[in-house]
């Protein structure tokens, strides 16, 4: 039953947590399962090994700072985000720390640029793990899978964004000449991907579940999630006017009974059958240099034992074993596209269906670039 299941899964949790090294493997898969990490106790334990973070040398915090009335403005509107009933002054208390951490992480890496929308990933962290350890994990993920939103432009952002579109051309390709044709673009996620959908969704413990998966996976899984969502709400989709407004007023009310967990292991399959560096392939003009998350494998290498890839293809293959994969789920023919369910097909018939991620996931190339800026 539940509990039990929970019991075990605590047990392994903490087992991973006192190994000799750390089984951040093991942390990965507990993250990226069924109920994440299950408490923010775990989540004070584990989000520090997922980002490699040491909790013996905390940072300082810091003095004002260049960013400080635009992060004050933005703070103050954060209110929603803080739990319901909590009483004035300790909120008040929590947002002051909330602007400490910005400008700390800001003051201390002077090539990251402040946006509206960051002060709600620092706000799920610190509602979590505190002032002191959200500063230090809020730091690395900034240098990290925040990296290209940081930039003085938004043109890696709208490069990550243009990925969104391949993801859904590969699994339903009528839904993506629908959106095409209403030319709505993909700005509708925006909010989505540079919050961590922590702006959109109103239960914090989606949020956070949302953030164990995140984490534990490669910066571009937010994108994967975002496609998940539209393909959810296909039907919704293709009954809609095809006009950019309506499509686009659908889209961005995302509703908030979504079964997460269902939409969290398909996005974890998509990646496995569709990894960046395929998407990258179609979607391609830009050099994988400029944009942070294709120096991901660097961070990840450097975190002993952190291979979320490796952590998704062996859940993927564990979920194919006994099943007879008779159709594709690529129903629109595309250039090359048979050449590719041919050797999908034999990849999945030996139990390695990701064969090529091992090399290529982590290349990541964001690449054409919309106009969904006019």
């Amino acid at each position: 039953d539940f509990d039990s299941k929970k019991k075990r899964k605590v047990a392994e949790i903490y087992q991973a947590l006192n190994s000799d090294p750390i089984d951040v493997a093991t942390l990965r898969r507990m993250a990226i399962s069924e109920g994440g990490l299950l408490t923010d106790e775990i989540r004070r334990k584990v989000w520090p090994k997922l980002l490699s973070v040491n909790t013996d040398d905390l940072p300082p915090l810091p003095e004002d700072n260049k960013d400080y009335q635009q992060v004050l403005l933005d703070v103050r509107r954060s209110l929603r985000r803080f739990p319901p009933g909590m009483p004035d002054e300790q909120r008040e208390g929590l947002q002051e720390e909330l602007i400490d951490i910005i400008l700390h992480v800001l003051k201390r890496n002077p090539q990251l640029h402040y946006y509206q929308g960051y002060h709600d990933i620092v706000v799920t962290f610190l509602l979590v793990v505190g002032d002191r350890l959200a500063t230090a994990l809020v730091e690395k993920l900034s240098t990290h899978h925040l990296r290209d939103f940081m930039d003085p432009t938004m043109d890696n952002t709208k490069h990550i964004l243009n990925y969104l579109m391949p993801i859904i051309d590969q699994v339903n390709p009528e839904v993506h000449d629908f959106m095409q044709s209403a030319e709505v673009g993909t700005i509708f996620a925006l909010s989505w991907l540079i919050t961590w959908f922590g702006h959109v969704l109103s239960d914090f413990r989606h949020v956070v579940r949302l953030y164990d998966f995140f984490l534990a996976c490669h910066p571009l899984m937010p994108i994967y999630f975002a496609a998940v969502i539209v393909l959810y709400r296909k039907q919704e989709v293709l009954d809609c006017e095809c006009d950019m407004a309506s499509v686009h007023h659908l889209l961005s009310q995302i509703p908030q009974d979504l079964p997460y967990e269902t939409l969290i292991s398909k996005a974890g399959d998509l990646f496995v059958q569709f990894p960046p560096s395929e998407l990258a392939r179609e979607a391609a003009q830009q050099q994988a240099e400029r944009t942070a998350a294709s120096t991901f494998k660097d961070f990840e290498l450097a975190s002993v034992q952190q291979r979320p890839d490796t952590v998704l293809r062996q859940r993927f293959r564990e979920r194919q074993r006994g099943e007879e994969r008779t159709k594709s789920i690529l129903t629109k023919p595309r250039t090359n596209r048979f050449v590719k369910l041919a050797v999908m097909g034999l990849t999945v018939a030996l139990g390695a269906a990701a064969l090529a991620v091992v090399k290529s996931a982590l290349e990541w190339a964001p690449k054409f670039e919309l106009q969904i800026f006019p």
